[in-house]
């Protein structure tokens, strides 16, 4: 699903320590709400653009596939 402009919780926008200046990078926020917990993604570069949102479990099978073929 994507929705733009999603807002964070708590925790706000994280984005990893790893992260190279070169600005490829994700962040991430956690989102509370019915029926359950999400995960919004978006491209830091890009605060205001689109914004992903995923279930915990859809999240992790996107992730699982491509680290697989990546290891």
């Amino acid at each position: 699903m994507s929705a733009s402009g999603a807002g964070p919780g708590p925790g706000g926008w994280r984005k990893s320590r790893r992260s190279n200046p070169s600005g490829n990078c994700v962040e991430v926020a956690l989102l509370a709400g019915e029926p359950g917990p999400a995960v919004a993604v978006r491209d830091s570069v890009r605060p205001d653009g689109p914004v992903l949102v995923f279930r915990p479990a859809a999240l992790a099978a996107a992730l699982a596939g491509p680290a697989g073929r990546l290891s």
